[in-house]
């Protein structure tokens, strides 16, 4: 980093993982741009170093005027934590082709958009770090969550492709793969698409599966860690002389990135996530 104040920008701000990043990254000495879908429904942060901005991820010119208005305002920008996305559980026998293009542009598209508009201003400045919250369900896909580990695979591939062109102009490209955190996002995750275990006809033939998975997500053995761990850990990245492009939040989520990365045929991975269909 310079001898200047850095400016991070974090989406998805107003709860959970970006939450927590924005009070880390204010306590870290960093001027933070929170960027939210809709200010006038986000609880206020209490430091005057957060500038709310307003930007919907899946809207082209909401994400290219709300980095316009940043850069006019400061100048630069030295740190972007692509955090907003949304999880989305039902099989795809069941999801529509708009629920898919709905994922696809949260988690996915979201991230490629505000990375397009930063990349110009990181290439002239020949700095700057690009880090894209995505999950452990970029790493294993997970039963009933077809189009949520697509798009966060989607997102991977694009990372981990970038990441050794852009270092080319002294920018640092980052993933970091939580596995199940304490959020708000975990207890929307079952309903989002409206289709419970509980409101299935009985001879749904899904319904057994899904109330087993929806269980194992919620038994005491399957423990989120704190946001603030994760908010921590994408300090660390930003401020590190030398990140790298992966790493896990966890060391659970470690172990479960290091089985799939093994497992070549993919045997060991689908023998776990099998597992969590068993009632």
């Amino acid at each position: 980093m310079d001898a200047h104040r850095p400016v991070a920008l974090i989406t998805g701000a107003s709860s959970g993982i970006g939450r927590a990043a924005v009070d880390a990254f204010v306590d870290a000495g960093f001027e933070v741009a929170a960027a939210v879908r809709a200010p006038d429904r986000c609880a206020p942060f209490a430091d005057g170093a957060v500038r709310l901005i307003e930007m919907d991820v899946t809207v082209d010119a909401s994400v290219t005027a709300a980095v316009d208005d940043l850069l006019a305002e400061l100048g630069r920008v030295d740190v972007v934590i692509n955090n907003a996305g949304a999880g989305q559980v039902g099989e795809l026998e069941r999801l529509s082709m708009a629920d898919l293009q709905w994922s696809l542009d949260v988690n996915y598209l979201g991230v490629a958009r505000v990375t397009k508009a930063v990349l110009p201003l990181m290439r002239r400045q020949r700095s700057g770090r690009l880090i894209a919250v995505t999950s452990l369900g970029g790493v294993v896909g997970q039963p009933f969550n077809e189009s949520y580990c697509a798009a966060k695979f989607a997102t991977e591939g694009m990372y981990e492709s970038l990441h050794p062109v852009l270092a080319e102009f002294g920018i640092h490209v980052s993933i970091v793969e939580p596995g199940l955190v304490a959020t708000p996002f975990v207890d929307k995750i079952a309903g989002i698409s409206g289709w419970q275990a509980d409101d299935r006809p009985p001879d749904d033939e899904y319904a057994p599966l899904l109330a087993a998975y929806l269980a194992h997500m919620a038994s005491p053995e399957v423990v989120g860690q704190p946001a603030e761990a994760v908010a921590s850990l994408l300090v660390e990245i930003a401020t590190s002389d030398e990140p790298v492009l992966r790493y896990q939040s966890s060391p659970a989520a470690t172990a479960v990135a290091r089985l799939k990365l093994a497992d070549l045929d993919g045997q060991r991975v689908s023998t776990l996530t099998r597992g969590w269909l068993q009632a």
